[in-house]
């Protein structure tokens, strides 16, 4: 078992859902905490609102992406590449998820269970997680780097 595998596990036991993980995996990453921001990922768990809509590990990832990526403030810019990164995740993942599950929702992924599984999830969450890092590395932003800070892409 790596160390993304067993972080995961411990956040789920911990009562965290597939999006929040993603962030705070981020966060981690780059000596953040931001109980705010993790509690407002919440609102993507199980599919939005639980509706059972697009997958919480996805649209968690696209997060990730927009904050590294993303414009935050008046004075910044995005990157060049961020939409066409989120654009990416999302290509991959509808492939994937399509191909193994049947859809990228969590109604298809769970069989409508809408129910979190953990032998699923986990393995999409940390899959999703490994395609976030590619991603940054392919746009030569470092994920241990806080965008705003002086060494950020």
């Amino acid at each position: 078992m790596d160390d993304t595998s067993l972080k995961i596990m411990q956040l789920s036991a911990q009562g965290f859902c597939c999006s929040q993980m993603m962030i705070m995996m981020a966060l981690e990453d780059q000596g953040e905490e931001n109980p705010a921001l993790v509690r407002s990922m919440s609102a993507l768990c199980q599919g939005i609102g639980q509706s059972g809509g697009i997958c919480g590990a996805v649209s968690g990832g696209a997060c990730v992406l927009g904050l590294y990526a993303a414009k935050g403030s008046p004075d910044e810019e995005e990157h060049e590449k961020y939409k066409l990164m989120v654009s990416e995740l999302m290509d991959w993942f509808e492939n994937m998820t399509s191909d193994e599950y049947g859809g990228a929702t969590c109604d298809a992924i769970t069989g409508g269970a809408n129910v979190p599984e953990m032998g699923i999830c986990g393995t999409i969450v940390e899959r999703t997680r490994n395609k976030v890092l590619e991603l940054l590395a392919e746009n030569d932003i470092d994920p241990t780097v806080p965008k705003g800070s002086e060494n950020a892409f």
